[in-house]
């Protein structure tokens, strides 16, 4: 295989999510076994060894004379035909995201190569996007289903997602290959060190959960904030969340922690997302991690924090239990949905029953030191970034030696 495209919204230094993190580690993975170009969002340009990095940036037409929430959808739309009509002498082209699926349909039909595509997340399954992107979201679901049905191989991050797929989409299950994400085991393993909480006034020698992610409606930091009066008052609090994504959910957010925090002095909110070697240190020392998603396929976070020998307390939504093990690496809570979405209404009762994950967890050192020897264990047995770029790379080979034809022959 003379070469692989990547076609990807975020890569270092612009990664706010888990999407961006798979990217980052694959390329550099699949770069150790095969040439990688990687084409993303921004200004890079970076050659280091078998690996290529090319930014794109936004036509800056797409800004003006229009509804800003669109400006997102259509900056995405024109950097995806700046990358397809580039010249490109790869054997498969692999975009992340619904952002990036239409470059790599269009180059597929442009270089006429196979053209896969992994879901880290799926836009029937994100309504809430309406507040962000008004009805830009139709546009960003349009491209979506249209790449999906179009590709010559779907990657599912998790046998959960490969079902929403099925579900919402009109593919042959063969089509779609569960491969899951992955996790540096090098990078991400405990510490001692802790001048990161002392800096942000932690107190090392008291339990804490820990929220790391950014402020969604998705990953549920609002029902974490909504637990805390439930929430043991010998545990404290770290909320490591910025990045909103609107006005409108960033000040719900201010509004409900400032409430919280009258009662609760010990509550602190890092506001902005800190390096990866800073969360380390909080992954490292915290009681228990929380992942509060109403919407997750994978749930790399949880991951990172089971590397570290950490309890997790996640939702048992998506792909989180093919990665947490209820009652081995942490505990799950079940949350109610309708519609095969998330039910406002049980928001109450679901923080209550988080709470009540987390204070059997956090002050009971033998139950989390042993759940978190599980996780890292399990993290190393399941989930190394060697093994998913080796089973990425077996799916192209598979794909290229179909005797893949073009679209008009």
């Amino acid at each position: 295989m003379k070469k692989v495209a990547l076609f990807t919204n975020e890569y270092p230094p612009n990664v706010y999510g888990g999407a961006g993190v798979h990217i980052e580690y694959l390329s550099q993975a699949l770069s150790r076994l095969v040439p990688v170009e990687v084409r993303c969002f921004g200004k890079q340009d970076i050659q280091e060894g078998h690996l290529r990095v090319r930014g794109y940036q936004m036509w800056d037409e797409m800004k003006h004379n229009t509804d800003p929430r669109f400006v997102g959808v259509l900056g995405a739309f024109s950097r995806s035909l700046a990358m397809a009509k580039d010249y490109l002498d790869a054997d498969v082209v692999h975009c992340h995201t619904w952002y990036t699926q239409m470059a790599g349909l269009l180059a597929s039909k442009l270089w006429q190569i196979p053209f896969v595509l992994t879901t880290h997340s799926l836009e029937p399954l994100r309504p809430w996007k309406v507040e962000q992107l008004g009805s830009g979201y139709y546009l960003s679901s349009w491209m979506e289903r249209t790449a999906i049905e179009s590709a010559d191989a779907v990657i599912a991050v998790s046998k959960e997602t490969r079902n929403d797929i099925l579900k919402f989409f009109s593919i042959s299950p063969d089509h779609i290959h569960v491969i899951h994400n992955g996790i540096d085991l090098e990078e991400y393993q405990k510490t001692d060190q802790t001048e990161v909480l002392e800096r942000y006034g932690i107190d090392p020698e008291r339990p804490f959960v820990l929220f790391v992610g950014r402020i969604t409606r998705q990953k549920g930091i609002i029902h974490l904030v909504n637990a805390i009066p439930h929430i043991k008052q010998d545990i404290q609090v770290v909320l490591c969340a910025g990045a909103p994504d609107t006005e409108e959910i960033g000040r719900e957010m201010t509004e409900r922690v400032a409430k919280v925090s009258t009662k609760r002095p010990d509550v602190i909110w890092i506001e902005k997302m800190l390096p990866r070697e800073e969360v380390i240190q909080l992954y490292s020392h915290a009681a228990v991690f929380c992942c509060p998603s109403v919407y997750e396929p994978f749930g790399i976070i949880n991951l990172e924090a089971m590397a570290c020998e950490t309890a997790v307390v996640a939702s048992a939504v998506g792909g989180i239990p093919e990665v947490v093990v209820h009652g081995e690496t942490g505990l799950l809570v079940d949350l109610q949905f309708k519609d095969g979405t998330f039910d406002p209404s049980d928001g109450e009762q679901f923080s209550r029953d988080m709470a009540a994950a987390i204070n059997q967890i956090a002050l009971d050192s033998e139950r989390r030191e042993t759940y978190g020897k599980n996780g890292r264990r399990r993290a190393e047995e399941y989930f190394s970034w060697d093994m998913i770029a080796h089973k990425t790379l077996d799916l192209y080979r598979a794909l290229i030696s179909q005797s893949y034809l073009p679209m008009d022959q």
